[in-house]
Order: structure tokens, then C-alpha cells, then sequence
């Protein structure tokens, strides 16, 4: 089966930028695909500076559902929002004050990863944190996932009017151009040797190999039934556990709720819209009626998901129940895209939905 790939190099423009990203890409580009992904064949996908944290959302989804084993190699650098303090990776357009809006969410990288099967997943990443970033990082190291396998370097910031280059990577890339092409861990104790004895800064490591469970994995048979095309049989599954998590835990419960996201996914890969938004709606509703602020990453996550749904639906009435609903929610949970609420008033207004059921 075929791999895929994703290369990313991102890092603001101006006196904001700290590592030269996008300078690694040209030498991982130059390394076979099938080398980078470990595989025999493989599909790479390249973002280069990208500057809307929705298109890097859109491409690493993508990859994240193809299927066969995906490999990222991500370079960049890692800010703070000041609401959350959340870790973001920075985009063309990101400054301090604009972190939360115009910055890539790390968590997204682990909620988009969460479905893949335990295993077949590597993230190579190289990144240079802002002051605020390092400090928060010496007691809150990154993470992707249990399933994935996370390997890489954290440097601190450089010293002022510098700009770092990511040695990290480039050494990971030079030694799969030499031909030596060992495992995934070897291949990253290599390559930091390499950097640092070629004068990269010391920093904060990233080893962390994916947690395969032993047990049967009900996420592995859900995506097998996915990739098959037996969308019913693959919610069907996801539903089973949700119930069992619901009487196991109640019904707003993470185990729970995780499972009706599964759920939403589910309808997302079978193509109905309809469906995923509904069920994004209500796990939002269950997250704000759990007490969940609005601003938190799973509420805000839900909401976005419903309205992308919603604007995939092609049935005008479906499509006016359930704007009207999101519109209420958007009130309280704007998220992170400027302009999201009166985004469905438009469209409201478009399908003659009776915009004035949704102003104010």
C-alpha cells in the first residue's frame, strides 16, 4: 500500500521569524519518496510558508485519512496564544497578538491523527520555541498522540537579530539522501547527533514511540471498514461503543463523547453532511452543557467541524434547520475564524431561511 508524506516548513515573515523553514524543503524534496516514507511508493504532499491555519487543517486531514502509513516532517516555530497558552505552530501572518487566529494549533496535530491506526503514523519535527513557548515546554513537552510515533528536536530561542536555521532536519535529510536508510529511531539519534556536532544548539529532545495496543483495537476494525467502503458497518461499530461507554461512564463522559466524534467522522468519510453536523452540533452541546468553556479546544473544535459540515449540505432544508442551530451556537462559541457567524447569516439569508430568525 502506498505511503503518504507531508512536508511542512512554516515560520512568520519579519523581525518575528526565528528558524528559516521553508530552507529544508529543497533537501527533503531532493530524497526519494519512497525513502521518506518508508514505504515502496508513496504520495508527498508540500507546504511551504503556508499563511491560513484552515489550509494546513484541510492538507493534513487529508493525509491523515489516506491510507497506508504516513510520515510528516515538520520544521517551524512554536508561539503561545495569550488566552489558552495553548502551543501553536506559526504561519506567514502569525505575530504575538494574532497567535490564536493566524497560528496553527499543535492539538489539532493530535486530533487530526487520533482515527489512524496505532503504528502506522511518524512525525519528524524540528522547531525552535519563542521564550514563552520554552519555558512552558520544560514542564509540558509536546505530544502527538498515542498512536503516533513523535521524534525530534525543540530548540530555544536564538540569540536576538539571528535567525536559526532547522539542523535537525537537514541532517535527517542529508543522511536519507547518503542512502543509509535505517529505522525510524535510529534515523532521529543519527541525525541529532549530526546537528548538534555540527554546531545545532542543544534543546529539548522528542522520543516518544507509539503505543500499539496488544488487545484488539476497535479504532483499527473501524478504519478498516472505512477504507473498504462499508460506511455502515463502520458506524455501526462506533456506535456500539458509545453506548457501552455511556453505560459504562455516562453519557457525558470523554469516553463517551469521543466516540459520538467517531461518530461524526464516520459520517464526515461516508459523505453525509447532514448527519456529521448534527452530530458535531450535539457534541458541542454536550460539552457546554458538561460545563466546558467555550473557548476550550474540544468545544471549539466540534463547532468549526459542524460548520464546515454544514456548508457541504446540498438539501436547502436540512441545511435551514440545522444553520439556525449552528448560528445559535456560533453566538456562543465564535471560535477562531473572524467573520464565522455572519458567514451563516449569509448563507441563511442565500437559502431564504429567514435571516432574521438568526440577527442579533
Amino acid at each position: 500500500m502506498p505511503g503518504t508524506v507531508l512536508l511542512l516548513a512554516a515560520s512568520p515573515v519579519g523581525k518575528g521569524c526565528l528558524v528559516d523553514a521553508a530552507s529544508v524543503l529543497p533537501v527533503l524534496a531532493a530524497v526519494d519518496p519512497a525513502v521518506l516514507s518508508g514505504a515502496e511508493t508513496a504520495n508527498v504532499v508540500e507546504l511551504a510558508d503556508p499563511l491560513d491555519p484552515q489550509a494546513v487543517l484541510t492538507r493534513l486531514r487529508a493525509a491523515a485519512t489516506a491510507p497506508g502509513p504516513l510520515t510528516v516532517y515538520l520544521a517551524g516555530q512554536l508561539q503561545l496564544d495569550r488566552r489558552q497558552h495553548l502551543p501553536h505552530l506559526a504561519l506567514a501572518r502569525t505575530t504575538p497578538s494574532t497567535v490564536r487566529y493566524t497560528a496553527f494549533p499543535w492539538h489539532w496535530v493530535r486530533e487530526e491523527l487520533r482515527l489512524r491506526p496505532p503504528g502506522t503514523t511518524t512525525v519528524f519535527a524540528d522547531l525552535h520555541a519563542d521564550t514563552e513557548s520554552w519555558q512552558q515546554l520544560a514542564g509540558q513537552p509536546l505530544t502527538a498522540g498515542d498512536g503516533v510515533t513523535l521524534y525530534g528536536h525543540v530548540a530555544p530561542p536564538p540569540p536576538r537579530r539571528t535567525t536559526a536555521v532547522p539542523a535537525y532536519m537537514k541532517s535527517l535529510a542529508t543522511i536519507l539522501r547518503s542512502g543509509y536508510h535505517p529505522a525510524a529511531e535510529e534515523l532521529h539519534q543519527h541525525a541529532l547527533a549530526r546537528s548538534l556536532g555540527e554546531g545545532g544548539r542543544p534543546g529539548i529532545v522528542l522520543a516518544a514511540r507509539a503505543r500499539v495496543p496488544v488487545a484488539p483495537d476497535p479504532h483499527a476494525d473501524i478504519t478498516a471498514a472505512v477504507q473498504a467502503g462499508r460506511h455502515g458497518q463502520a458506524a455501526a461499530l462506533a456506535a456500539q461503543w458509545e453506548q457501552a461507554a455511556v453505560r459504562a461512564y455516562g453519557p457525558a463522559s470523554e469516553q463517551a463523547l469521543h466516540w459520538r466524534e467517531v461518530g461524526a467522522d464516520l459520517a464526515m468519510f461516508a459523505g453525509d453532511p447532514v448527519r456529521s453536523c448534527r452530530s458535531w452540533l450535539a457534541v458541542a452541546g454536550a460539552r457546554l452543557g458538561a460545563g466546558q468553556s467555550p473557548d476550550a479546544p474540544a468545544v471549539e473544535a466540534a463547532v468549526d467541524r459542524a460548520h464546515h459540515q454544514w456548508g457541504l449540505i446540498r438539501d436547502a432544508a436540512r441545511a435551514r434547520e440545522l444553520g439556525v442551530v449552528l448560528a445559535d451556537l456560533r453566538r456562543r462559541v465564535p471560535g477562531r475564524r473572524e467573520g464565522a457567524l455572519e458567514h451563516i447569516r449569509q448563507h441563511l439569508g442565500e437559502l431564504g431561511a429567514g435571516a432574521a430568525g438568526v440577527a442579533g
